[in-house]
């Protein structure tokens, strides 16, 4: 049975064929799109790389030989914080890859998809799963740090 275009509330009927290749282009535009923007957060400043060049050495924040538990503690925060956001834009730029892999193998087929294609999207998954247990693990850890350790929070840095 062929379901009208317009979901079968008249203007008459259409062919499979028209809706498969309305749906076909309308993923080739939607792989288009997540392309450009794929591309455009690489040559951005929320690319990977450009976010991880981005950094403050500690002896920015004080001497390099003085004590300053404060300056301690803000660096080890800002570290902290900076690991994420590169790691958020390296997960983000992932994720947006895998949606174009997706995309593409919903128009061909995936067993028409480049062995290749598929051993990178597997690579990808496999990358985004050890990055959400490694970062479900430190939360499970930042959750209990203090309480083990004895230490006050700025002992800690925060």
């Amino acid at each position: 049975m062929v379901i009208p275009a317009d979901g079968g509330g008249g203007g008459g009927a259409s062919t499979g064929g028209s809706d498969l290749e309305r749906g076909v282009g309308a993923l080739k535009r939607f792989q288009s799109r997540v392309k450009d923007l794929l591309a455009d957060l690489e040559r951005g400043a929320a690319g990977d790389t450009k976010v991880a060049a981005q950094t403050v050495a500690r002896t920015s924040l004080s001497g390099s030989n003085a004590t300053f538990a404060e300056a301690d503690g803000l660096y080890a925060q800002y570290s902290r914080v900076h690991q994420s956001l590169v790691s958020l834009s390296r997960t983000l730029g992932d994720q947006i890859e895998t949606l174009s892999i997706g995309v593409h193998a919903a128009e061909v087929g995936f067993d028409n998809v480049e062995e290749d294609v598929r051993r990178r999207y597997a690579r990808i998954q496999t990358r985004i799963l050890e990055d959400r247990r490694a970062e479900e693990k430190r939360a499970q850890q930042g959750e209990h740090g203090p309480e083990k350790s004895g230490k006050s929070n700025s002992e800690q840095g925060w």
